[in-house]
C-alpha cells in the first residue's frame, strides 16, 4: 500500500503511546518494551490498540488487532510489524 513506511508507522505508534504515558516520544524506540522500558499497564496498551486501530483504518478499511495476537504485543517493534503486516508491507 503506498503511503506507509517502516518510520512513519513507528512515529505514529509511539506518538499514541507518548500520549497515553505521558513521556516525550523520542523516547520510545522499537527496542523499547511496553511494560519492562516504558511501564505500560494493561490499560494502556488497550488505549494504544484502541488509538491505533482508529489511526488505521483510515489508511486500510477494517484494519484491527486480532484479539488471540494482544497478548504477543510486547514491544513497540511488534506493534509496528503487526502494523507493517496488516498494511502488505
Amino acid at each position: 500500500m503506498a503511503g506507509i513506511d517502516r518510520a512513519s508507522v513507528l512515529g505514529t505508534v509511539a506518538r499514541h503511546l507518548a500520549d497515553i504515558l505521558e513521556t516525550d516520544a523520542s523516547a520510545i524506540t522499537e527496542d523499547k518494551s511496553f511494560v519492562d522500558d516504558l511501564g505500560a499497564d494493561s490499560i494502556a496498551l488497550i488505549e494504544l490498540v484502541d488509538s491505533l486501530e482508529q489511526e488505521f483504518s483510515a489508511t486500510l478499511d477494517g484494519f484491527s488487532f486480532d484479539d488471540d495476537e494482544l497478548a504477543q504485543l510486547k514491544t513497540v517493534r511488534d506493534a509496528v510489524d503487526y502494523v507493517m503486516r496488516a498494511h502488505g508491507a
